[in-house]
């Protein structure tokens, strides 16, 4: 409920007005009591520009802590720790307005995009790690699914029956206590990842143990000695830096996907939509007091979107959601376009444009809202995959704070237009993944690196000979050769 860029009280901002000039009087207010003369407008902006994009910039700190941090606690114990971030900035933000202190708002956000930086990283590759890979998919779409619930949460908790009103806004920032007291309380339940404990730690009883845990079976042997293939192959290798990462031919292309795939999950133009949402209710007739709870769905279309991806993610595959999901984009971009120019011709043309608004958010959910988390974990093995994941997030965090930056002076110029660049992102991204992208479903993560080997032109030396013996087992034995080829069999097997 709390992992992603929009946080449920930045979907409340972003919607609500009311609440956005609740926040910039209590930021007059707080100024003239400290200082003693009254706030200037152009300051008064600039806070509330720090406010919003200080959680992208904390997220890109949470993101670079990653590594230090997971190679110590494991993938478990970072999560149970980042509840720390989290509790610390519920209790800032939800005090700073008693306290009439507007810079805990702001240090508040800055911690919380700490905690969403971490647990963006880390919770996919802990439910990569834990999950068999018939299943992995439909497991990491989990992360989505609770993200589009916890905006929905949001919504409905900014209501102004409940939580949104002039006295009681900050409680909203506060409710983020209760899913961390929740993970807090129900995490040590859980095992640690059985990759992290074998591959990392060499702990085999216990990689055994938490794989019975998980899947519910006494004979493991099977995921067992799928990781220790991976050990093998790595047993001389330690985690990767980010800049090995980077530099390594043989994940070239692994990187530029990702890097593309993080890029295109910000900049496809899905919060730039939140933008329009209450000029395009107003226009289709609906009263500015009924506006939030139409609004709520849009959280509901999230939440329905999302699960549907989770049942089908398996069947269909991460490769035709993914390019499907930004192609549709793509395309009622270009509608919404075109209906925002004419809206004022006709009176049942806004209510096209709310069609559109809902049709983008499904759109983005079913394949382009989860799936880049998933394949992060996918196409990198265990010594790389923490490199991979702050490279990830540190151009999942950079390119929402660009948006949150640039959209205005965009939306300025180009007005209705500027969702022509975002349909233009979203159709560059679809090329690249169509003729780029492999399928990962169902596939071990050695089966799609030798994907991948094949673009990048360079195969890892153990790979190299490994490919090289497969060859030769499965050339048929000349005569007087087989007791050769069985030892050699027989050999490899050990």
């Amino acid at each position: 409920m709390k992992a992603r860029e929009k946080d449920p009280a930045d979907d409340i901002e972003n919607d609500l007005e009311k609440k956005k000039l609740y926040i910039k009087a209590f930021y007059n207010e707080s100024w003239e009591r400290s200082r003693g003369h009254p706030v200037d407008s152009d300051t008064v902006t600039l806070l509330w520009s720090v406010t919003v994009s200080i959680f992208a910039l904390g997220g890109v700190v949470g993101t670079l802590m990653v590594k230090l941090i997971g190679k110590f606690l494991g993938r478990k114990y970072t999560l149970l720790v980042n509840n720390g971030f989290a509790i610390s900035a519920a209790l800032l933000m939800a005090f700073s307005l008693q306290a009439g202190a507007f810079e805990m708002l702001i240090v508040g956000r800055f911690i919380m995009g700490v905690d969403g930086g971490i647990a963006l990283s880390v919770l996919p590759m802990y439910l990569n790690e834990i999950s068999p890979k018939g299943i992995r998919g439909s497991v990491g779409q989990v992360t989505a699914i609770f993200i589009c619930i916890g905006v929905f949460t949001g919504q409905l908790l900014g209501l102004p029956e409940l939580l949104g009103k002039k006295s009681t806004w900050p409680y909203l920032f506060g409710v983020i206590v209760v899913p961390a007291f929740i993970q807090l309380v129900s995490l040590p339940f859980f095992p640690e990842s059985p990759r992290y404990l074998l591959l990392e730690k060499h702990d085999e009883t216990g990689a055994e143990k938490a794989f019975r845990t998980f899947l519910g079976k006494e004979n493991v042997s099977q995921e067992v000695a799928e990781v220790k293939e991976e050990a093998r192959e790595r047993r001389n290798i330690c985690l990767v830096s980010v800049l090995e990462l980077l530099r390594s031919p043989f994940v070239r292309w692994q990187v530029l996907t990702v890097i593309i795939t993080m890029a295109c999950y910000q900049l496809c133009g899905l919060n730039a939509i939140w933008f329009y949402t209450n000029s395009i209710f107003e226009a289709a007739g609906i009263a500015p007091e009924k506006i939030p709870y139409v609004t709520l769905s849009t959280g509901g279309i999230e939440i329905l979107a999302a699960i549907f991806s989770g049942l089908v993610i398996e069947r269909l595959g991460r490769r035709p959601l993914l390019i499907g999901g930004f192609g549709l984009m793509a395309l009622f971009f270009g509608i919404l376009t075109i209906t925002l120019t004419l809206q004022d011709h006709a009176s049942w043309i806004p209510y096209l444009s709310i069609m559109c608004i809902l049709a983008i958010i499904a759109s983005f959910c079913i394949g382009p809202g989860g799936i880049p988390f998933i394949l992060t974990g996918e196409l990198f093995r265990q010594s790389e995959r923490p490199a991979a994941f702050i490279i990830a997030g540190t151009v999942n965090w950079l390119s929402n704070f660009t948006v949150g930056f640039l959209f205005p002076f965009i939306q300025k110029s180009l007005d209705t237009y500027c969702f022509l660049v975002f349909a233009a992102i979203c159709i560059a991204g679809a090329v690249y993944f169509y003729f780029v992208l492999p399928e990962t479903k169902n596939r071990t993560h050695a089966e799609i690196r030798q994907d991948f080997a094949k673009r990048n032109k360079a195969y890892p030396p153990e790979e190299k000979i490994d490919s090289v013996l497969s060859d030769k087992i499965n050339r048929s034995p000349e005569p007087g050769s087989s007791s050769t080829l069985d030892n050699y069999t027989k050999n490899r097997i050990v």
